[in-house]
C-alpha cells in the first residue's frame, strides 16, 4: 500500500514536507507543494488524518455550536466559518442545540468533552460559568461570537451603538415618527439583543427630543413571515402611521416593507425602512442597513482558534468589537413635506 514515504521519494522532498503540504499545516512553498500534491495524485494516496491525529493530538477538526441553523445571521457565521476551515484543511462539526435544554446540556456536558475537537466556536449563546469551566476543562481553544463570555475571547458587534446609528440615520433625514419593530422576549435570552438594540433606539429618539411612543413598538420573531404580520397589525391600527420604522433586523425590515406595499405605501417616499444585518437579499429589496459582517465573523473566530493551535499559544480572553458598515440604499429618504 503506498505511504507517504513513497510520495516523498516521487516528489523528491522529505516526509516532513510532504505531510505539511499535504495537511496544511505549516509552511511550505508553492512549487513544493504542487510536487507534493502531484506526486499524490499520481500515487492515488490520501493523508490518514486518523493517523496524523495520533501523532500529534490533533483532531483537524472545530467544534460550532449555534441556536439555530434557519435564520440568516447563524447560517451566515456557519457559512464563513465553514469556507475558513475548508481553505485551512480543517473539518467542522456542527452542533445545532434548537430550543431543547438537554440537547444543550448534552452537547456541552458530553459531545464537546469527548474531545473530538481541537477548538470550539460558540454562536450567540451566553455560556453559564458551569459550561465555560467544562471548555477550559478539554484544554481546547475557545471562541464565542455574539457577546462577552468570561473567561474567552470572544468577537461582537456593538447593537447599542448601532441600533443608535441606524435611528440616528432616520433622524438626520428629518423623520420623527419612528416607529421600531424588536424582538420579543423568547429572543431576549442570550446576551438580551432585542432589548440592547431597543435600548439604543430609544436613547437616540431621547437625545434628539423625540417621542418614544409605545403603539409604535411592536415585537416579532425575527422573521419575514412574523414581522409581515406584526408590520400590518402596526400600520392598520395606528391612529396615525409613522413615517420611518427601523427594524432590529433585516429580516424583520423586509417583511415591514411588504407590508406596507399591502396598503400601497410606496417606499422610500410613504416610509422609510431600516434593518441591521446586511443580509443577502438586502440589495435586491433595495434595503438600507447597518452590514455586521456576518461571514466575516465566522472566519474571523476560525483565524483566531487557528493562529492559537498553530502556535501553540493559549488563547487569551479578549472582547473583540466587529466593525459594522452603515449601507444606505433606496428604502429610505426625507419625509414627505407636513408628514415628517
Amino acid at each position: 500500500m503506498t505511504g507517504i514515504k513513497d510520495v516523498a521519494e516521487r516528489a523528491g522532498l522529505s516526509v516532513a514536507t510532504v505531510s505539511r503540504a499535504l495537511s496544511g499545516k505549516g509552511h511550505v512553498s508553492p512549487a513544493s507543494r504542487e510536487r507534493a500534491r502531484a506526486a499524490a495524485a499520481e500515487l492515488g494516496f490520501v493523508l490518514s488524518y486518523h493517523a496524523s491525529s495520533l501523532a500529534s493530538g490533533r483532531t483537524h477538526n472545530v467544534g460550532l455550536v449555534v441556536p439555530s441553523v434557519h435564520r440568516w445571521f447563524f447560517s451566515a457565521v456557519i457559512e464563513g466559518a465553514s469556507a475558513a476551515l475548508l481553505e485551512a484543511g480543517y473539518d467542522l462539526t456542527l452542533y445545532n442545540i434548537g430550543e431543547n435544554p438537554a440537547h444543550r446540556h448534552s452537547v456541552f456536558s458530553d459531545f464537546l468533552l469527548r474531545k473530538r475537537v481541537d477548538a470550539v466556536i460558540a454562536v450567540s449563546l451566553e455560556l453559564s460559568e458551569a459550561e465555560i469551566q467544562q471548555l477550559h476543562a478539554m484544554h481546547r481553544p475557545i471562541v464565542g461570537i455574539g457577546g462577552p463570555l468570561p473567561g474567552a475571547s470572544t468577537i461582537r458587534i456593538n447593537d447599542a451603538a448601532i441600533a443608535m446609528q441606524a435611528t440616528n440615520h432616520l433622524l438626520g433625514l428629518g423623520h420623527t415618527k419612528i416607529a421600531h419593530i424588536t424582538g420579543s422576549e423568547t429572543y431576549d435570552q442570550d446576551f438580551q439583543l432585542p432589548g440592547t438594540r431597543r435600548g439604543g433606539f430609544e436613547k437616540a429618539m431621547n437625545d434628539a427630543g423625540c417621542p418614544v411612543r409605545p403603539e409604535w413598538i411592536v415585537t416579532a420573531d425575527f422573521t419575514i413571515e412574523g414581522s409581515y404580520a406584526a408590520a400590518r397589525q402596526l400600520l392598520a391600527s395606528a391612529p396615525e402611521r409613522p413615517t420611518a420604522v427601523f427594524a432590529a433586523s433585516d429580516e424583520m425590515a423586509i417583511g415591514t416593507i411588504l407590508a406596507a406595499r399591502d396598503f400601497g405605501l410606496r417606499i422610500p417616499e410613504d416610509l422609510s425602512v431600516m434593518g441591521i444585518d446586511g443580509h443577502d437579499l438586502g440589495n435586491v429589496m433595495g434595503l438600507t442597513t447597518i452590514d455586521q459582517d456576518a461571514k466575516g465573523q465566522g472566519a474571523l473566530a476560525v483565524h483566531t482558534l487557528l493562529g492559537a493551535i498553530n502556535n501553540g499559544l493559549v488563547l487569551e480572553p479578549e472582547d473583540a468589537e466587529h466593525p459594522t458598515k452603515l449601507v444606505v440604499r433606496t428604502s429610505t429618504a426625507v419625509p414627505k413635506v407636513g408628514s415628517a
